[in-house]
């Protein structure tokens, strides 16, 4: 027997116990006809047998399962709906002298109605709230601590800081870490040169896909969840921008990447990612991303046709005669007729460069000078005797 039917029956034999009681113990009931009190005690019993899990074992399942955050909002929402019914309690005040205690009954079931109305908004509604909290309180907030930090400041009768205006602090941007940004390790990097001004926020969702990926059979993806995970560590331990991991989660999508956009559009903050499918979609909604791919694009040289830069030659290129050498950040670039200098630093004069989808291909040929011909075969000093 399910627990379902077990507090099924139990609810209908506590209410028929009591119609039973207000019928034997309550003169207000006893003088009505035996008819009534069966009709009664039957629509009350399967009211009970109805309702009953509905008002207890869903409530405790819910209440088992369910986030910190919202058994928060369940409390406020809670707390609200009792108020809402006491301050409708005292115009149902005069329906106390009603007859079969009617109003006895009534200021209960607007007290149980109310009271699930509240629980339900306020779970429903707990993001907005937060919202609400974060733009209203803490923003009075920070002005308080502005004021004071303003009063300060003139307290110290310094001429030179009252020529200069007061210091404004702003608030500071909330930043949304994808997966892959973790993964690749360079935001680590990044964020201990100060360019990330922020709070960056890991989701709970993001966590626990990299621990999935860490867990995975694949040997691949089992390291590259590893290194996520000494990734975050890192960023936790080193870097000067705070970082924190939120239990926030988005019920009603499954995806992980589809979770990030929608609380970054909740949130009204950017994503940081190197995911190309996720910036796409990403740009598409409105929400904005911080690709650390197109990031190291544009932090690359710029270089010009006609400069003159030494490059080893590593490699054949594709055409005849080609060779192919890299630049400090991985640039390729190709060297018309430097198959003769394979593996050795020539000095080389770009003729054009290239963008690609896949990144810069830069075309340069060998500079003319001394230095850089081949080294010829050594010759006899000797001369052979003719006869």
């Amino acid at each position: 027997m399910s627990i379902n039917t077990i507090s099924r029956i139990i609810g209908s034999l506590v209410a028929l116990g009591i119609v039973i009681s207000l019928y034997f113990f309550d003169h207000t009931t006893s003088t009505l006809p035996i008819a009534w009190v069966v009709g009664i005690a039957i629509g009350s019993t399967l009211i009970a047998f109805i309702i009953t899990p509905y008002i207890t074992v869903v409530p405790y399942r819910w209440m088992r399962d369910t986030s910190a955050s919202d058994l928060i909002a369940a409390i406020i929402g809670l707390t609200v709906g009792l108020i809402i019914s006491s301050l409708l309690a005292i115009p149902l005040a005069p329906l106390a002298n009603l007859p079969t205690n009617l109003g006895h009954i009534l200021p209960f079931v607007v007290a149980v109605v109310f009271s699930f109305l509240g629980i339900t908004l306020a779970v429903q509604r707990k993001n907005d709230m937060v919202h609400l909290f974060q733009t209203g309180f803490l923003a009075r907030r920070r002005e308080r601590e502005r004021e004071r930090e303003e009063e300060r400041e003139r307290d110290k009768g310094n001429k030179d800081h009252d020529k200069e205006s007061p210091v404004q602090k702003a608030a500071e941007p909330q930043i949304l870490l994808d997966t892959s940004a973790i993964i690749d390790g360079r935001i680590a990097d990044i964020s201990q040169t100060g360019f990330v001004y922020g709070t960056l926020i890991v989701p709970q969702f993001v966590l626990n896909e990299l621990q999935r990926i860490a867990d995975s059979a694949d040997a691949m993806r089992r390291n590259r969840g590893r290194r996520g995970l000494e990734m975050l560590n890192r960023l936790q331990k080193d870097t000067t921008v705070p970082i924190e991991i939120v239990d926030t989660d988005v019920e009603d999508v499954a995806e992980v990447d589809g979770k990030l956009v929608k609380l970054a559009r909740i949130q009204h903050c950017p994503i940081i990612t190197n995911d190309f499918n996720l910036n796409r979609v990403a740009e598409l909604q409105g929400v904005k991303v911080l690709n650390i791919n197109e990031l190291a694009n544009a932090v690359k040289p710029v270089l010009l046709p006609g400069e003159d830069l030494p490059i080893r030659i590593m490699q054949d290129g594709k055409e005849l005669g080609q060779g192919v050498g890299y630049l400090d950040d991985g640039t390729m670039i190709v060297v018309e007729g430097g198959r003769q200098f394979m593996n050795m630093t020539v000095e080389v004069t770009v003729t054009r460069v290239l963008q690609t989808v896949a990144g810069r291909m830069i075309f340069a040929h060998p500079k003319q000078n001394s230095n850089n011909m081949p080294n010829p075969a050594p010759q006899s000093s000797t001369k052979q005797k003719l006869y």
